[in-house]
């Protein structure tokens, strides 16, 4: 196999390419946007944004680390190519019990390691462990913590024992837990696991202390008592044999299964870990276990990749490797597309100014609906965004509709979930906007702008909150607002900073305030935004994990959490514990939205953006979708030889059929079985 070009003799080429092309424009003859030429090698050269924070599925949450994951790791399921709804990986088949809080998987009893190690259920129940594990330090953990005692064992929780029982969470204040539906095999474990909900205290003795103090009934109960560690092998996951694998929740989640192809959810290779500790990912010693191996790390350079020959489903994976570039400047990013050295890039990419040139080409230019918002979020923890007043000022002062005008190929967001990506979920939302209207007996031509651009009242909010604002000449002016005490960061990228420089633009004409921008390495910025380790406003893009809503109203459940806000509000929690426990999809959805409703009006984070494609690929790339994540499962994707099968008109790219693609999924189709 050709190893591609080292990235840095291709950086020197396309500056020079930059400069005699003179940006963007191509020759008014050409159908393509520059050099289109089918690789020989059978090696996709794709552009996947900043280096790789990390080769660990369980540490990073970041979408370029998605996508390499996608191809070196595998779940239960995987993401369809289109669509993104689960399909089958490493489970072949599953059941869900009548109630939607227990799954079991069964298992190919062909998948291996790229060691050859055969995969079992062991290392499912390995794997969730250790996400689960405090040490692990994965930004992911709360998207599993609907699993049993999952969130419990993370936060280092306790049990009370009391004799030769255990208190029980719904006699201190928590939901009485449904009759569980269980499936499979009545072991020790299930029923365990089945049992109603243990109580869990704080694992910290001083603070486990307060904890009972603050409650006369709770003290009494536990005087006397043990405190048991949560331990791992309390967690809802259970091995009922090599190929079978049981996982159980705390309560219904009818999203579970499509969750599972998150990152967080792939397999990691105990084998490897237990014997080189944290160095495990490096090239001497990694792991994997999808479709793809690791040839060739080369930091800040190329990720090169080659096909395993051990991947269960070897046969159906046509491209030899792929070349994963980590370029973040988006001139450079085209510029080597143009020069026919990457084939395809990933989203979010296409330069503003370059946005109606670039559109020309209607072979290439992927411009979709996206599962995908863009928001600040605020830092409520500290001061002046702890006061839902001047967060509720700072949002209503941004102009979403001149944003999207700006941005070329977005569409305004109002809310947390974007329009148009859930039609049901809209229709909901709908309806339960115009019933709260009536509660509150407001006319509709004011309930319209509710929650909208409004700079006078903008203004008069953030002087309620105690910052005056005043006339100052032609604009307005805000002195007593600490401007030295916040920012607004963002990770390094040419289109982040245009967005952040219009905002703080808007900001200043409409408040007064001039919020100074923090630029970071998109490293640095994950961790630090993770943390809430912010001073002010941070920069927020959200692609939804599955296809529902849940995915973006669940960013501020519980704590931590994904909102990255530092918000945790208990009614908010249980809003949606109890959407999520109704089994009508009609009434959770309208549950759902009142949640949202009441989030929004606490403004943890300021609507930006409904998302776009905005990415490239040349017409010989087949098997690559813009689908609502641009999240690609690569075992899909193949590069066609014969100009006469190029893609032509991607407009049309997913409605039309592609018999490759489809004979695959045909295969992979799982025999689904829902216990009664």
């Amino acid at each position: 196999m050709k190893d591609p070009r080292k990235l840095s003799q291709i950086l020197i080429l396309m500056f020079c390419i930059g400069l005699l092309t003179n940006g963007c424009t191509s020759s008014a003859n050409s159908r393509y946007f520059g050099k289109t030429v089918a690789p020989k090698d059978n090696i996709l050269r794709y552009v996947s944004g900043s280096e790789p924070e990390t080769l660990d599925p369980h540490i990073s949450s970041g979408q370029p680390e998605a996508r390499v994951y996608m191809a070196i790791y595998e779940g239960l399921v995987e993401y369809g190519p289109k669509d993104m709804q689960p399909i089958p990986a490493i489970a072949k088949s599953w059941e869900i019990s009548s109630n939607v809080d227990e799954f079991v998987f069964h298992l190919r009893d062909n998948a291996k390691w790229s060691d050859g190690t055969p995969i079992t259920a062991n290392d499912f129940v390995y794997s969730f462990r250790r996400g689960f594990a405090a040490d692990t330090l994965s930004s992911s953990t709360e998207l599993g913590f609907f699993i049993k005692y999952a969130e419990a064992f993370n936060g280092g929780q306790v049990f009370v024992k009391k004799g030769d029982s255990f208190l029980l969470e719904k006699d201190f204040g928590g939901e009485e837990q449904k009759p569980s539906t269980g499936i499979g095999p009545d072991t020790d474990f299930h029923k365990f696991v089945q049992s109603p909900i243990r109580l869990t205290l704080d694992g910290d003795e001083k603070k486990r202390a307060k904890q009972i103090d603050a409650d006369p009934k709770l003290k009494a109960a536990v005087a006397g008592a043990e405190f048991v560690p949560v331990k791992a092998e309390d967690i809802g996951v259970e091995a009922i044999d090599n190929y079978t694998l049981r996982v159980t929740l705390r309560q219904p989640a009818p999203f579970f299964i499509g969750l599972l192809a998150h990152q967080f959810f792939r397999l990691v290779p105990k084998q490897a870990i237990d014997k080189w500790g944290k160095e495990w990912t490096r090239k001497e010693h990694i792991v994997t276990c999808g479709a793809f191996r690791i040839k060739e790390i080369r930091p800040y350079d190329a990720l090169i990749l080659e096909k395993d020959p051990n991947y269960w489903d070897a046969a159906n994976v046509h491209l030899d490797g792929i070349a994963f570039y980590p370029v973040e400047d988006n001139a450079t990013i085209l510029n080597l597309y143009k020069g026919g050295s990457v084939d395809a890039f990933l989203n979010h990419t296409v330069l503003t100014s370059w946005i109606e040139q670039v559109r020309a080409f209607k072979d290439e230019y992927m411009n979709f609906p996206e599962n995908s918002t863009a928001y600040y979020s605020m830092n409520v923890t500290r001061p002046p965004f702890n006061d839902p007043k001047v967060r509720k000022a700072f949002a209503m002062a941004v102009d979403n509709d001149a944003l999207s005008n700006f941005r070329k190929i977005t569409k305004p967001l109002y809310d947390l979930t974007p329009t148009g990506i859930f039609p049901d979920y809209d229709k909901a939302r709908a309806k339960v906007s115009e019933e709260i209207r009536k509660e509150r007996n407001i006319a509709p031509d004011v309930w319209a702008k509710y929650g909208k651009f409004d700079a006078e009242r903008a203004r008069k909010t953030l002087t309620e909150a105690g910052f005056p604002v005043q006339k100052s000449g032609d604009g307005w002016a805000c002195p007593t607002f600490p401007t030295d005490k916040v920012s607004l960061m963002f990770n390094t990228n040419e289109n982040n900073r245009s967005i952040a420089e219009f905002v703080q633009a808007q900001w200043r004409q409409n408040l007064g305030i001039t919020v100074p921008l923090k630029s970071q390495e998109f490293k640095t910025f994950l961790k630090d935004r993770h943390e809430v380790q912010y001073d002010g406003l941070a920069q927020s893009l959200w692609s939804g994990d599955y296809m529902d809503p849940y995915t973006f109203v669940g960013l501020h459940y519980g704590y931590p959490n994904n909102g990255d806000a530092g918000f945790n509000d208990p009614k908010y929690n249980k809003m949606l514990d109890d959407a999520n426990a109704e089994l009508d999809p009609a009434k959770r959805y309208e549950m759902l939205a009142r949640a949202e409703f009441y989030l929004m009006e606490q403004q943890p984070s300021i609507p930006l953006t409904i998302n776009a494609t905005n990415w490239m690929k040349k017409p010989y790339v087949k098997g690559m979708y813009p689908n609502p994540g641009t999240l690609l499962p690569w075992k899909f994707v193949y590069i066609e030889q014969d100009p006469a099968k190029w893609d032509k008109d991607v407009e049309n790219v997913m409605t039309e059929s592609d018999p490759q693609v489809e004979k695959q999924l045909q295969e992979l189709t799982a025999t689904q079985k829902t216990a009664k």
